[in-house]
């Protein structure tokens, strides 16, 4: 267990205690969920940043890092339909899509065909996590500026995007499969 893979272990860790804060539609509970949500994305990038700069990119890290992604933007969407905080149709795309390619990633691998993650998944995930933190938060702050039907603005504006993104990305990956098995 080096330090990558320990600081994706933690963001599987930070999944239920997200899930378990956001069963209330609560301003402190939302405002913290959103805080452990915002460090569990910092401990994806730092993981990749450790693997690479340290060289300790391991066989364990690769699989456990997107399955942790998985995991935790597939249980905050989940978690925000009975919130009304994000449409229920939207979400079943965005996790139809994440089976699909992992379904994909997992045939391709049994054939040795490897399919890296590009560009294009870099801003699906940017884009998602963009969109929950508003989502997540969607109350009234005690300042003149930040209310309800902004936050929820500001996460549907950018789920859009990040549903752009998803879609592309995903008719990408079943591309370059289908290039790749000839």
């Amino acid at each position: 267990m080096n330090i990558s893979n320990a600081l994706t272990v933690s963001r599987i860790f930070m999944v239920p205690v997200i899930a378990l804060l956001l069963f209330r539609d609560d301003l402190i509970q939302s405002v913290i969920a959103a805080v452990i949500f915002s460090a569990a994305m910092v401990t994806d990038y730092l993981d990749g940043y450790f693997a690479r700069k340290l060289h300790i990119e391991s066989d364990l890290g690769k699989l456990l890092d997107p399955l942790a992604d998985k995991f935790l933007t597939v249980t905050v969407l989940i978690m925000l339909i009975p919130l009304d905080r994000a449409p229920a149709w939207m979400v079943a795309v965005i996790v139809a899509r994440e089976l699909a390619v992992t379904g994909l990633r997992s045939i391709a691998a049994e054939k040795n065909i490897i399919i890296a993650a590009d560009w294009i998944g870099k801003y699906k995930t940017a884009f998602q996590c963009v969109a929950l933190i508003p989502l997540i938060v969607h109350h009234t702050i005690p300042l003149p500026v930040l209310d309800r039907l902004q936050f929820q603005l500001a996460g549907e504006f950018f789920l859009w995007i990040a549903l752009f993104f998803t879609l592309w990305s995903g008719v990408d990956y079943f591309i370059r499969y289908a290039r790749a098995a000839g």
